[in-house]
């Protein structure tokens, strides 16, 4: 059994819904705990009885370090701040042998237990960002992305584990200093300190907007599939981080801000998702229509201009802004 946790609150229901109806659309064997961050969360995540998750709300999981510093850190960096916590609640409380986290704007093509059959037993598994060298920030921002961050239930990774939220509970926040940023720099300490811990090879293992620019991709045989352009590699692509997503006005999106994507790369990759997305989104709605399960970017002058709606609605796209009809043609 793959055990997999993560958290998110109201605003990113959709998205969390969209990432389980992958994995249970691709993996063979799993469990996802979900820690909900609010009530309306857990309420709608509880009624929506999804056979292969665990629900936990807040009052369940906050101990009395979380709540001791939680008046100091945002919303956004208190769910930095737990994510090894609820990794370490929930190997303890459920009894786990091994438990991955995943960040809720995941979303699987393929099976990910091919990254951790490829560690080879190790305690700890991390995944590289593998910048293009036009967004490069290892220095500030991590060699490695806290997206996908597998620990086994053994004395390697529960020490690796516990110093991690250790380290998050003394000092996590959105902001860059020497030596931190977030939950997420501490991981580059991780392969020098402790034993065990492996940098996962699959570049199919965390495509992400960041560094989508470095693979052309094509789907065969009912897989996607990754080709590095640089070497000519050919991967099956596990996962797609969704960072830089946004739903905007009229039942639009903004699919990656300001990361160059290709429109191979709007068709493949975001596609599907998209699709998925919208299908959470109905499902969310149909148990109550006051559930506000994303949130909305306004387009600019849309109501006033003619030629801009005519882009939007007609052709289905407008500058960044992608109306839902194009990723359903």
């Amino acid at each position: 059994m793959n055990n997999f946790c993560t958290l998110f609150n109201s605003l990113y229901l959709s998205r969390g819904l969209a990432m389980y109806r992958s994995l249970e659309k691709q993996a063979r064997n799993f469990h996802l705990y979900i820690f909900a961050f609010d009530d309306e969360c857990y309420d709608t995540l509880t009624r929506l009885q999804l056979a292969k998750a665990t629900i936990i709300p807040l009052s369940d999981f906050e101990d009395e370090q979380l709540l001791a510093i939680k008046p100091t850190r945002t919303a956004g960096e208190y769910c930095w701040t737990c994510t090894p916590s609820i990794i370490l609640y929930s190997i303890r409380k459920f009894g786990l042998s091994n438990c991955t986290y995943l960040d809720a704007d995941l979303f699987f093509y393929a099976d990910p237990i091919v990254i951790i059959e490829e560690a080879r037993g190790a305690s700890v598994i991390i995944t590289p960002h593998r910048y293009t060298p036009m967004y490069e920030d290892s220095e500030s921002g991590g060699t490695y992305c806290v997206q996908f961050v597998y620990f086994k239930n053994s004395s390697e990774g529960m020490a690796v584990l516990e110093w991690w939220r250790a380290a998050c509970i003394e000092w996590c926040y959105n902001r860059r200093e020497p030596g931190r940023f977030g939950d997420q720099k501490y991981l580059d300490l991780w392969t020098t300190m402790f034993t065990g811990v492996h940098v996962s090879e699959h570049l199919g293992g965390g495509v992400a907007p960041w560094n989508v620019q470095q693979y052309d991709f094509d789907h065969k045989i009912g897989q996607l599939w990754g080709k590095e352009l640089v070497s000519q590699h050919l991967f099956p692509v596990i996962f797609y981080h969704f960072h830089a997503l946004k739903y905007a006005d009229k039942n639009s999106f903004i699919p990656a801000g300001t990361y160059v994507m290709t429109d191979n790369d709007i068709e493949l990759l975001y596609k599907p998702y998209i699709r998925t997305l919208v299908s959470a989104g109905r499902e969310i709605k149909s148990l109550s229509n006051t559930v506000v399960s994303h949130e909305i970017n306004e387009i600019p002058r849309i109501r006033t201009s003619l030629r801009r709606m005519f882009k939007l609605y007609v052709l289905g796209k407008f500058r960044e802004y992608y109306h839902q009809s194009y990723f359903f043609k």
